[in-house]
């Protein structure tokens, strides 16, 4: 796949390809969809697949004072589309040139003349331009206008809820990552870099791996069952607490910190990836030091009774 930033004096190979539009933080089962009907039109225009987004994400500009929003890092990103199949992820920049174009010119200088699309796959409640005031049905109407074709993916969940990113959001700060994890189609998962700490977990029989949370959506402070990805590819089950860890003074910044199970190998300063499974209970202050190892103990015995059952 290859990422190509930017939409002004593109070469040929760059432009023509079918495209679904959104952000896709999170890649979802409602954003599959949406691919899913690019690549169907990809093939039927014998065009290259591609996927359109944005950087930064428009919610950092507009809302800068919001919360850690973020399900994925670009990164997670890219290979999430890698995997469905795009050939071409194009990153746009959310700067005040694009912020100020209206729908319509968004669509003429952007999408028609910019990448030169023959198809844009949209969902059900697509918004574009300046003030967000497209829509997929003016979509239509101007890719009918400016040569390119349009479908428009319908909602796609269970029951009375969609499929959504503020879906998997909600549930993460619920703690709830199974239904984050149904959402998403795989579980919602942590990448960054193992920090050195204060080495403290070493000292009391749990060696942890830290992660900061930079910014990702914050899910619910507690620990979890994990499952993290190794540079060179291993998948070590785990327990992981996540939070400001309450018994340590001076600990504010939210992080991840994971106890890969019968594991002692070196790997600070590489990057990790940790899935979280399953919520097993809420962040806590211990009366002291023994109560609190006892407490992580039980979480590990949880933890392996689910994602080792016949350890």
């Amino acid at each position: 796949m290859r990422i190509v930033h930017g939409w002004k004096a593109l070469g040929e190979a760059d432009r023509g390809a079918a495209v679904a539009y959104g952000n896709f933080d999170g890649v979802h089962r409602g954003h599959q969809k949406v691919i899913a009907q690019a690549a169907k039109a990809a093939g039927a225009l014998n065009a290259p697949l591609g996927v359109i987004s944005f950087d930064p994400h428009p919610r950092q500009i507009f809302q800068p004072a919001a919360p850690s929003f973020r399900i994925m890092k670009p990164d997670q990103q890219a290979r999430a589309l890698a995997a469905l199949g795009v050939e071409i992820f194009h990153v746009l920049p959310f700067d005040a040139e694009m912020a100020n174009l209206t729908d319509r010119e968004f669509a003429t200088e952007v999408l028609a003349r910019g990448l030169g699309v023959r198809h844009v796959a949209v969902g059900f409640d697509v918004s574009f331009g300046k003030g967000r005031t497209g829509s997929p049905e003016l979509m239509a109407k101007y890719g009918a206008e400016l040569g390119f074709t349009v479908s428009i993916a319908e909602a796609l969940g269970e029951g009375d809820t969609k499929y959504s990113s503020s879906g998997v959001r909600e549930a993460l700060r619920g703690g709830r990552p199974q239904d984050a994890a149904q959402i998403m189609g795989r579980p919602f998962a942590i990448e960054g870099v193992v920090e050195r700490g204060r080495q403290l977990g070493r000292t009391l029989g749990f060696p942890t791996a830290n992660v900061a949370l930079t910014d990702y959506v914050i899910p619910k402070f507690g620990s979890y069952a994990t499952r993290t990805r190794l540079p060179d590819g291993r998948e070590i089950a785990g327990v992981a607490n996540i939070g400001v860890n309450p018994q340590i003074p001076g600990e504010i910044a939210p992080r991840l910190e994971v106890w890969l199970f019968d594991f002692d190998e070196d790997i600070y300063d590489q990057v990790i990836e940790t899935d979280l499974i399953a919520f097993l209970r809420p962040e806590a202050k211990f009366a002291d030091l023994p109560t609190m190892v006892a407490q992580v103990m039980r979480d590990a015995a949880q933890a392996r009774a689910l994602l080792l059952p016949d350890f």
